[in-house]
């Protein structure tokens, strides 16, 4: 089923930020550190979908770099699939550019992708699917 599984958004001060979303009650899961994406992340469900805080662990990250170019803001739109390597190779055949070659394992172990803004209408998109799905090799 395609759902809109989170928006992300590159904040420069994760503490900070997810103390807005607490005061607006909302729980924050733990923290975690995806370190191949150099970043620091945080997950707070939002009804069906989640919103995933994203800080920099280093200014020459994907998200360092975003937030030194444009600011603190929604970074991407995660949608979930529940066939991500179909998806992804569907993907590859009709022409989208791709940010990376192969699917990635990300926070809470799922699976993902991103596609190219100039692929969707200006807009980062990560495909994501749970950790727990089976994926073929």
């Amino acid at each position: 089923m395609l759902r809109i599984d989170h928006l992300g958004i590159a904040v420069s001060d994760l503490g900070q930020a997810r103390g807005f979303y607490e005061l607006l009650g909302m729980e924050a899961g733990p923290e975690e550190i995806i370190e191949h994406e150099q970043v620091r992340t945080v997950m707070i469900p939002a009804g069906e979908s989640r919103i995933e805080l994203l800080e920099p662990t280093s200014p020459d990250s994907v998200i360092g770099r975003f937030i030194d170019r444009r600011g603190e803001g929604i970074h991407h739109v995660a949608l979930h699939v529940d066939d991500i390597a179909d998806v992804f190779a569907e993907m590859k055949c009709a022409g989208m550019r791709l940010v990376s070659d192969e699917l990635k394992i990300g926070a809470g172990g799922h699976l993902y992708f991103f596609v190219h803004p100039s692929s969707t209408g200006g807009v980062l998109v990560e495909i994501c699917q749970n950790a727990d799905a089976d994926v073929p090799a």
